[in-house]
């Protein structure tokens, strides 16, 4: 069973966050580190919350794994990743890891 992991990016009046070196540079990271293990990914960049309603969230990055064991050699892989996340932002990173239903 495929597992997800998500890395939501929350938006606060004291936090920022550098897109271009987010896609040009620590996905690369996430691409040369975790991505021997990664079946796909899929990075949105927050645009609205709703109808005339602010972003909630900078981006948000999902990556789907075959199953539980390559999420965990991902993860054991992700060091440098997690290392050059307050090169791009202040904002506190929020995960989610769940089971693939559709």
């Amino acid at each position: 069973m495929s597992i997800s992991l998500q890395v939501a990016y929350p938006i606060t009046d004291d936090t920022q966050f550098d897109h271009d070196y987010y896609l040009a540079t620590h996905m690369a990271l996430v691409d040369e580190h975790m991505g021997p293990h990664i079946d796909k990914t899929l990075v949105t960049k927050g645009l609205a919350g709703g109808p005339d309603v602010p972003p909630p969230f900078y981006a948000i990055a999902s990556f789907v794994f075959a199953d539980q064991a390559a999420l965990d050699a991902a993860m054991a892989a992700a060091g440098p990743v997690l290392a050059d996340i307050p090169k791009f932002t202040n904002s506190q990173p929020q995960m989610l890891i769940g089971q693939v239903l559709v």
